[in-house]
């Protein structure tokens, strides 16, 4: 996604906040182009206070000026605004390629609405291209593996399991101290069977599957700004 398209789809989804908002501020290179704007906003008199989904974020929105608070201190959102690796039918998502989804879903799912951000080549007719994050517990982790191969294979799907490393070869650590577990299944024609899986193996935190929880995806593309709906 080219950064002229990130800050268009930001652009864009800022006509959403209205101010006085309670809002969840994504993770990711574009929600980080909506925080920058928002940012501008806030320091020309918008008020909004926001729930960050990752330590990154919190620590750039601070530098903005932007007021946070924690989900505990305001538990229900009224939107949440973030970004997606893929967007399929329904709005179904693949999120978690910057290792925030668990509390990307927490705060998503304390909130009236989901925005998400994206460009045109995130749009898929099927979902799974991009590796499916699973985020796990380190105790146990190769009989969790394995559970999820079993648990994808009764569902038709193969491809790689593999434990997330940084550039420097250490394990990728999440903010709640788990590890990632990206899967590479192709395609996931039917992601709430697969999702429903994941959930029931001890040893699994949080999957990156965000399945009806967007209420709208802002688009920018070549053509300009399209806006989908479920």
């Amino acid at each position: 996604m080219s950064a002229d398209l990130k800050k268009r789809a930001a652009a864009a989804a800022l006509d959403f906040v209205e101010s006085g908002m309670r809002l969840g501020i994504g993770t990711g290179s574009t929600a980080d182009e909506f925080t920058k704007l928002l940012g501008a906003k806030v320091a020309s008199g918008f008020d909004v206070i926001g729930v960050p989904t990752s330590e990154r974020t919190a620590e750039l929105a601070r530098s903005l000026g932007i007021r946070l608070a924690t989900l505990d201190e305001l538990p229900e959102l009224d939107l949440t605004v973030d970004g997606a690796d893929e967007i399929g039918p329904r709005l179904a998502l693949i999120k978690g390629g910057g290792g925030a989804h668990l509390r990307e879903k927490i705060v998503a799912a304390a909130s009236t609405r989901m925005v998400v951000i994206a460009d045109a080549s995130k749009v898929v007719a099927t979902l799974g291209a991009f590796p499916l994050p699973i985020e796990v517990n380190r105790f146990g982790l190769t009989s969790t593996r394995l559970k999820i191969e079993k648990a994808a294979a009764a569902l038709g799907l193969d491809g790689p399991v593999v434990l997330r490393k940084k550039s420097d070869g250490a394990d990728f650590v999440t903010d709640g101290g788990h590890l990632i577990l990206d899967a590479s299944f192709r395609r996931i024609p039917d992601p709430m069977s697969l999702a429903r899986a994941l959930v029931e193996i001890p040893g699994v935190v949080e999957h990156g599957l965000f399945l009806e929880m967007a209420t709208a995806a802002v688009v920018a593309g070549s053509e300009g700004i399209e806006i989908l709906k479920p």
